[in-house]
């Protein structure tokens, strides 16, 4: 790695970077003293990537000397995510690695979500935790035709899963067109095919979905404040008796989201604090 991309930004949105580097072994936040201010950096191994990073969020590119990224390097290899009896995740890419994975874990779906300078690899409490909702889902529907809607997908992480445990069909879409670009690119990986996923860039404000965007199960991973204010939004992806699944709050902001999302109509049934985060499931009301 010998090349680095960095961006500064007010420490009030540590949290909002931390989930979007979640997974990333490559990526730091250290804060500036003082407490006001946090910087970014993510370690790449191209110019390119370093480049591409700040076109889509800013900041700076710079050639970094050994001595920055030496720890970087020595750092240990990610063990893979086990998620209930279901799933793996792994940063593994390689075909001889992917098949070890799969005989050491016989009966589990694998994937193939490589870090490298990408955003969500499924390792934050959020994505963590909806990915658990999706396998319980996935087993009461087994045999079914069932479909999902992942509304602020990162690097479709959650949809790719869900079509593994057996969705028919899945639409996804995320407002940073970066995230799109690298889901593309775990879709390749894990050999999802467009016509499996619905991928695109969007925003949830501006989206009316298609009869064929509509979702048995919508997860909507969003911060609350954009929660919210889109619920009309959400609700309208739900299919008859849909599950939904919203993830991405704060636990000083759980009240307020469900406030605003039961004025909606909405209800839930079962909600998951981890660390600072809440992770919720429901749906509408009857």
């Amino acid at each position: 790695m010998s090349w680095s991309w960095n961006k500064l930004s007010a420490a009030k949105w540590e949290d909002a970077w931390s989930e979007r580097i979640a997974g990333n072994p490559n990526a730091v936040i250290t804060q500036i003293k003082g407490g006001k201010t946090i910087r970014i950096t993510v370690y790449c191994d191209r110019e390119e990537d370093a480049a591409i990073l700040k076109e889509y969020f800013g900041g700076s590119v710079r050639e970094i000397k050994t001595r920055d990224w030496v720890a970087a390097q020595n750092r240990e290899e990610r063990a893979p995510l086990k998620i209930r009896n279901s799933l793996v995740i792994t940063e593994q890419s390689s075909a001889e690695k992917l098949d070890a994975l799969r005989k050491q874990f016989p009966g589990r779906r694998i994937l193939s979500v490589p870090a490298e300078m990408a955003f969500g690899t499924g390792d934050h409490a959020t994505t963590s935790t909806c990915l658990r909702f999706i396998c319980d889902f996935a087993k009461s529907r087994k045999g079914t035709d069932w479909t999902i809607t992942d509304i602020g997908c990162g690097t479709a992480v959650l949809a790719i899963a869900a079509l593994k445990l057996g969705a028919r069909h899945a639409a996804a879409f995320d407002f940073d067109p970066m995230a799109i670009e690298v889901a593309r690119h775990n879709m390749e990986r894990n050999d999802v095919t467009a016509e499996q996923l619905d991928l695109f860039v969007g925003d949830v404000f501006e989206w009316t979905p298609a009869e064929y965007q509509k979702g048995d199960l919508v997860v909507a991973n969003l911060f609350s404040t954009i929660l919210q204010q889109a619920f009309p939004r959400i609700i309208a992806a739900m299919k008859q008796d849909a599950v939904l699944v919203i993830s991405g709050i704060l636990a000083s902001q759980w009240e307020e989201t469900k406030v605003a999302a039961e004025r909606h109509g909405l209800f839930f049934e079962r909600v998951i604090k981890r660390g600072k985060w809440v992770t919720a499931k429901g749906g509408i009301a009857k």
